[in-house]
């Protein structure tokens, strides 16, 4: 029987308060979050992580002082391998945080798979994110055929998975209006021709139909905004605050995070609340995140299922996802 390796891609998240800015010091020194000279970025990097450092641990000290992401990734590594069956075994690589992809490429090559299955977290892609990690892993990868599943913005397990979750939370509410809060981006990445913002609307509206309510009252908007730059929006903070002024009741649903995280538990659950509270907003509810959903994990497994080497599994490899992801052979330095 042929053994696939699947690897599973996320950010990471710091595993404890003194583990914060390291952390932030790889996040900050990746080129495809600040494009500098490395000498410039690793100093730059250096200043932020120092600055940033007190304000994050005040964020995860909401929440037991380290990330839940890993501990949900590697459930989600379980359910999706058991879905898989036999021939197959899941590994969990972060980028930011352990375990990073030098010591899962050592992990996979102790296996000895056939063949190698990359599957980022990321349903919309990014360069920031689901790039990022591949070329991550491409420093390190092994030097055998593998398969790239560069995104999946309207699969449907995760449509499906999306929307029972929503119709759930929308449950006894008058007059709601559904804010899809995304992670924002910079106008500048978007410019260069990043395909997230669009991939995120391909994503919600295929939510929205699968909910099959015409008049639904719905915004996209984005979060965790940081820095100086311009940022794609509209802000989630302001669709809160516009909410309370209309006097209707919110549901809020991440819409590109398929885990829980700070940026969930903390600042949609904790900070948005309280906006919401203040601003006069009549009702404010959260729908959960996709974590284990069956519908989303079988949709992942056929994805996999589906992944070849010689074939692109996209529909469209234009702005679905970058043609060189789509169809390639990673092996050790490089892209083939």
């Amino acid at each position: 029987m042929k053994k696939r390796a699947v690897i599973i891609f996320n950010l990471g998240g710091p595993d404890s308060l003194e583990a914060i800015q390291p952390f932030l010091f790889n996040l900050f020194s990746d080129p495809a979050i600040i494009s500098l000279p490395g000498p410039l970025r690793r100093l730059l990097a250096k200043r932020i992580s120092t600055k940033r450092a007190p304000i994050t641990r005040e964020i995860y000290a909401h929440i037991g002082g380290c990330s839940p992401l890993l501990e949900l990734t590697r459930a989600q590594a379980e359910a999706l391998e058991q879905t898989l069956g036999d021939g197959y075994r899941v590994f969990v690589c972060m980028r930011y945080w352990h375990p990073m992809s030098e010591v899962v490429a050592k992990e996979v090559a102790v296996w000895r798979p056939d063949e190698i299955v990359l599957l980022p977290l990321y349903p919309q892609f990014s360069t920031t994110t689901t790039e990022s990690s591949l070329v991550d892993w491409q420093r390190h990868g092994l030097d055998q055929p593998c398969a790239v599943i560069g995104c999946y913005p309207t699969e449907d397990g995760l449509v499906h998975a999306h929307a029972e979750r929503l119709a759930m939370a929308l449950e006894g509410l008058e007059r709601p209006r559904v804010l899809f809060s995304a992670h924002g981006l910079p106008e500048s990445v978007i410019a260069r021709g990043d395909p997230y913002q669009w991939q995120v609307e391909q994503t919600v509206g295929a939510v929205v139909k699968a909910i099959g309510a015409a008049d639904l009252d719905w915004v996209i908007c984005y979060q965790s905004r940081v820095g100086l730059q311009r940022w794609i929006g509209p802000t989630t903070e302001d669709e809160i605050r516009r909410a309370g002024n209309d006097g209707v009741s919110l549901v809020v649903m991440p819409i590109s995070f398929v885990s829980e995280h700070s940026e969930t538990v903390v600042e949609l659950d904790i900070e948005y609340r309280a906006l919401a509270e203040s601003s006069g907003v009549t009702a404010y509810r959260r729908a959960p995140a996709l974590g284990t959903d069956p519908a989303f994990i079988k949709g992942l497994a056929n994805l996999v299922r589906a992944a070849r080497v010689d074939a692109p599994n996209l529909q469209d490899a234009g702005r679905l996802c970058p043609e060189r992801w789509s169809r390639c052979i990673c092996r050790a330095g490089g892209i083939r």
